[in-house]
């Protein structure tokens, strides 16, 4: 199983370790409550070398992204960032990620770890005659990122180039100081915690001095406190919100192609479709939480199932979020939740549950 060029140092500070993704990866250093709130009041450093890093290059880089992926991706700007999914001919989702436009003839998309393969694979089966060169950089480029409401503050001395004009999912190319050191790396101001934060690319061999050059300014955060972050920022995550049994209609991202006229797989699909369920947030004011796997109801009628749900440790009280029937969705229903062969209530809620402050 692959590990991460930092995985030494992961060690050293004492980090429980699990398989995500194929890849063995920091769990927690110690307590994920700690690591949670470092991320929502201070700044956390997260280890993302597993994630995936595709190269596309050439003239046709724009269009072969928009044939392949359901977002335009040929009216992104040089130096910005989309969130898109991929989908395979009946629609289902192949994954969820991020396109960053380098350069006219130049983009990196970042799929999640498990499904870069898969990505991979999908890409050269569309590539047809399209003059783009595919190049897959995921054993080859790390990635660190510095989230959190001190992230700005804690960076801007590293950094040659002040990263604050920087604006949400977009990204520039910055050296970074460590040391008597300069590293290239490629700054982009996102990430998947409901925080500001920033995400570091660099070379594998460069991840080492990169971490220690902003661990001193952050907590390190294992994927525990990241799922959680992400939870109550009501971000999906892949294999839980998002599976091939569902398209981007279900899970509320018809916006992306609704008035796209270029063609690109899964059109015929998606064109028309009505959605099966959809992503909905559950809360509740009692204790229980509900985890994956269980059943929403209404009265005696299943109208759902749980498909991530833990305590919120900002909020203090339970959250989830299911694929939920439609007919059933509106906010502010009283639902119960079949937790271990007894009924608890929850309320459908809007989301995200947590919504950061503005600076």
């Amino acid at each position: 199983m692959p590990q991460t060029p930092l995985h030494a140092t992961h060690e050293a500070l004492g980090a429980s370790f699990t398989d995500f993704g194929g890849w063995t990866m920091p769990l927690k250093y110690g307590s994920e409550l700690e690591e949670h709130r470092a991320v929502r009041n201070a700044v956390g450093v997260f280890d993302l070398s597993h994630m995936g890093e595709i190269d596309v290059m050439g003239p046709d880089a724009a269009a072969f992204l928009d044939y392949a992926l359901i977002s335009s991706l040929s009216n992104v700007k040089n130096g910005k960032a989309k969130y898109s999914m991929i989908v395979d001919e009946n629609g289902g989702i192949l994954d969820d990620l991020i396109a960053y436009r380098f350069s006219d003839y130049h983009f990196m998309v970042v799929p999640n770890a498990a499904n870069t393969d898969v990505v991979w694979e999908a890409f050269q089966a569309r590539k047809g005659d399209f003059d783009v060169e595919l190049r897959n950089d995921s054993q080859t480029v790390a990635l660190v990122a510095v989230q959190g409401p001190g992230a700005l503050d804690a960076l801007t001395p590293l950094l040659a180039d002040d990263p604050a004009p920087l604006a949400y999912y977009s990204g520039a190319w910055n050296t970074l100081k460590s040391g008597d050191k300069d590293i290239e790396v490629f700054v982009a101001r996102t990430g998947y915690t409901g925080e500001d934060g920033f995400e570091l690319f660099c070379m594998f061999e460069d991840a080492q001095a990169v971490w220690d050059a902003v661990i001193p300014h952050g907590t390190p955060c294992g994927l525990a406190a990241r799922d959680s972050l992400r939870l109550e920022a009501s971000m999906p995550l892949y294999g839980h919100e998002l599976t091939t049994e569902i398209t981007p209609v279900e899970a509320g991202m018809s916006r992306a192609f609704a008035k796209k006229e270029a063609a690109f797989v899964g059109k015929e699909a998606l064109s028309g479709r009505e959605p099966s369920v959809v992503i909905a947030g559950l809360t509740s004011t009692e204790r229980r939480a509900a985890r994956e796997g269980a059943e929403v109801f209404l009265g005696d009628e299943k109208i759902g199932v749980v498909t991530s749900g833990q305590p919120s440790p900002t909020l203090g009280h339970p959250v989830a979020l299911a694929h939920i029937d439609p007919a059933h969705a509106e906010i502010g229903t009283e639902v119960e939740i079949d937790i271990r062969g007894r009924r608890y209530p929850f309320t459908i809620s809007a989301t995200p549950f947590y919504s950061r402050k503005e600076a």
